[in-house]
C-alpha cells in the first residue's frame, strides 16, 4: 500500500520517464504494487481487499468444534485441505486465532495471572494414561500407541495398539505394565471416553472389573490444579518430553522396588471380542 505522498511521487517520476522497475527500486517497492498505482487500479491509503481463504470453512469449523472443542488443529488442517482449502498449516492456525473459532477452555488456557506450582509426585504414586495418535503413519493409515508415565522419574513407556477401544486399550494397559514391572498405587487420565464418564469424571462400569484385578483406584488429572504439571503430551504428530520436568532428566529415578509389586501381571487380562 502507498501513501497519498508516495503515489504522487510515482506519478511524477513515470511522466519523467522512468521505468516502473526503477520506481520501484527507488521506493522499495515491489514492481507489481508500482503498476498497480500508475495504471489506476489501486487507490493510496487502502489496501487491496484479499478474499478471506476460511471463509468457506468457518461453519464447518465451528460444528466440528462444538462436538469436540480440543480436537487438534493438524486434524481440522486435514479435514479442510480434502475440502480445498489451499494454504499452509500456519497459515491456517493463525486464521484459526484470529476467528476465534476454538471455544474456551479454562483448563488450556495457560497460567498467566494463575499461581503456578509443581505438584509432589511421591514415588510409585501416581501412573498416568494417555492415546498417543499418529497421523499418515508410514503404513498409511492411523497409529495409536497408549503411554504410561510415572511423573516422579520420568519413565515412559508405550504400546502400539489396533484402536483406541476399550478392548485394545486393556491390552495395551497390560502391555505397558509388562514393560514397567508393576503398577503405581493410582492411575490418572486425562479424557479417556473408554476409562472415565465424560464430564464426570466416574470411572465407566465396563472399565471397573479392569480396576478391581489391577487393584488401583482411577480419577482424572485435575484440571484446577493451578498448572499442572503433565508430564508428556502429544504435538503436531510426535511426543514431546517436557523439559522442565523434575524428572526428565537428570531427576530422581523410581526403582524396580519402589512400584507396588504385581503379581498379578502373570495372568494376562482376556481381550473381549
Amino acid at each position: 500500500m502507498l501513501t497519498w505522498g508516495e503515489d504522487v511521487e510515482v506519478h511524477a517520476l513515470r511522466e519523467r520517464g522512468w521505468s516502473i522497475a526503477a520506481i520501484a527500486r527507488h521506493l522499495g517497492r515491489d514492481p507489481k504494487t508500482i503498476r498497480g498505482y500508475v495504471n489506476g487500479e489501486r487507490e493510496p491509503g487502502r489496501r487491496r481487499s484479499v478474499a478471506d481463504p476460511l471463509g468457506p470453512f468457518t461453519d464447518y469449523l465451528a460444528a466440528r468444534f462444538a462436538d469436540d472443542p480440543h480436537i487438534w488443529a493438524s486434524a481440522l488442517y486435514d479435514e479442510v485441505s480434502r475440502l480445498g482449502y489451499g494454504l499452509s498449516y500456519v497459515s491456517f492456525v493463525r486464521q484459526l486465532r484470529t476467528h476465534k473459532l476454538r471455544p474456551h477452555c479454562q483448563a488450556c488456557s495457560g497460567v498467566r495471572g494463575r499461581p503456578t506450582i509443581q505438584i509432589a509426585h511421591p514415588p510409585g504414586a501416581e501412573l498416568q494414561w494417555d492415546w498417543f495418535e499418529r497421523r499418515r503413519a508410514p503404513w498409511g493409515g492411523t497409529g495409536y500407541v497408549l503411554l504410561g508415565s510415572l511423573p516422579h522419574s520420568g519413565r515412559v513407556r508405550g504400546v502400539l495398539a489396533e484402536s483406541t477401544d476399550q478392548p485394545h486399550l486393556v491390552e495395551a494397559i497390560d502391555g505397558v505394565l509388562r514393560r514397567f514391572g508393576g503398577t503405581a498405587r493410582v492411575w490418572r487420565t486425562d479424557r479417556l471416553a473408554t476409562v472415565v464418564v465424560p464430564g464426570t469424571g466416574d470411572v465407566q462400569p465396563s472399565f471397573v472389573p479392569v480396576a478391581k484385578h489391577y487393584g488401583v483406584p482411577v480419577g482424572n488429572v485435575n484440571p484446577e490444579w493451578p498448572h499442572c504439571d503433565g508430564l508428556i503430551w502429544p504435538h503436531r504428530g510426535r511426543v514431546v518430553v517436557d523439559p522442565g520436568h523434575p524428572g526428565w532428566p537428570g531427576g530422581a529415578r523410581v526403582g524396580a522396588g519402589q512400584l507396588v509389586a504385581a503379581p498379578f501381571l502373570a495372568r494376562r487380562v482376556a481381550r473381549s471380542r
